[in-house]
């Protein structure tokens, strides 16, 4: 006999959604406290996962049963409990790790922040400004130095796993240099110098990032002698010339800084050139529920937004960009493959 799962109905289900925070409180709760990390292939008791978590049995045993509800950890006939494909990306030594990810979306400004979407809704403003009374990525630097660390990791995690992505999906086979623009530590440039080993790149990237490249791009690294590293805001000037520009995940700003930025890049570069825009979509169905939480967080912090592909289009074209293809990088990414026109032919 076969049991059918039904949806529940829309009662229970609005009750479970009202009860997201528990969620993100409890996988917060696990990563902070390394439960993944301490279970290793076999199911453990409680009891042993307490001791080597340093909690008490109980507790951690409601919290364990709390997140196997959602495929989080799987508890076991005989009450043990076991990992699943999900936990085990709380690990910090799992290749696709989500711990960092984990806790900076549940870092303790977003319990602040979240309260008062309904405000940031009805003005269109970020909420961080009037709670803190500074920018948020100045709060994080100055007032909350643990967080501002935790962002750091978790964007260099997330630029790690999808630099692999990019990499393998760009053909630059007919480009003799490539230049990432707003690329944080490299990690995408240095993916593609390790794909094409006659290829020339430039990291540009704010002062306090660039300081912090991967190490194969620094001195003495690897991939050094093929790369230059240039401390700069992209919203300001791109003083950089290459054959390939690659834009990814930093046209979440305003409009006028997003508009700024793409003039820069094509002033930059000059008819001819392509300019590959890699960006999340809150239209983008397999990652929906994530990248429209995404867009609301950043209506929270800094007043951005994640695009459509109908507003990013609109966005590249707007700026002159000729759209030359759009396609999936992978689940979460989208690359808009971009020509700068020469508006003197024809």
């Amino acid at each position: 006999m076969t049991t059918v799962q039904t949806a529940p109905a829309p009662s229970m289900r609005l009750r479970e959604l009202v009860f997201g925070a528990a969620c993100a409180a409890a996988l917060r709760a696990a990563a902070r406290l390394g439960v993944a990390d301490a279970l290793d292939d076999s199911p453990r008791a409680v009891e042993d996962l307490a001791a080597a978590v340093k909690t008490e049995p109980q507790p951690l045993r409601r919290l364990l049963r709390a997140l196997s509800c959602h495929g989080v950890f799987a508890e076991q006939p005989d009450g043990t409990f076991a990992h699943t494909d999900m936990s085990r990306l709380l690990r910090e030594d799992d290749p696709h790790s989500l711990r960092a990810i984990t806790l900076w979306c549940t870092e303790p400004w977003t319990w602040d922040a979240w309260p008062k979407l309904d405000e940031a809704v009805r003005t269109g403003r970020n909420v961080v400004e009037d709670l803190y009374g500074k920018e948020f990525f100045t709060y994080l630097n100055e007032d909350a130095p643990e967080s501002a660390d935790v962002f750091n990791r978790a964007m260099t995690t997330s630029s790690v796993q999808s630099a692999r992505d990019v990499a393998r999906f760009l053909d630059l086979s007919g480009a003799s240099s490539v230049a990432d623009i707003g690329g944080g530590q490299g990690h995408v440039v240095a993916s593609l110098l390790e794909k094409y080993p006659s290829l020339q790149g430039t990291l540009l990237d704010l002062p306090r990032v660039v300081e912090n490249a991967d190490a194969r791009l620094r001195a003495g690294g690897a991939l050094a002698d093929r790369v230059r590293i240039v401390p700069g805001d992209c919203r300001t000037a791109v003083p950089v010339k290459a054959d390939v520009y690659i834009i990814k995940n930093i046209l979440e700003w305003d409009d006028d800084s997003t508009a700024r930025t793409l003039r820069n890049v094509i002033e930059a570069g000059g008819p001819g050139t392509r300019v590959v825009v890699i960006e999340n979509l809150v239209d983008d169905t397999p990652s929906m529920r994530f990248s429209t939480a995404m867009d609301l967080l950043l209506l929270l912090n800094v007043g951005g937004a994640k695009h459509t592909t109908e507003s990013m289009v609109g966005r590249l074209t707007g700026a002159g960009l000729v759209i030359d293809d759009v396609r999936p990088v992978n689940p979460y990414l989208h690359a808009f493959d971009c020509t700068v026109p020469d508006h003197r032919a024809g």
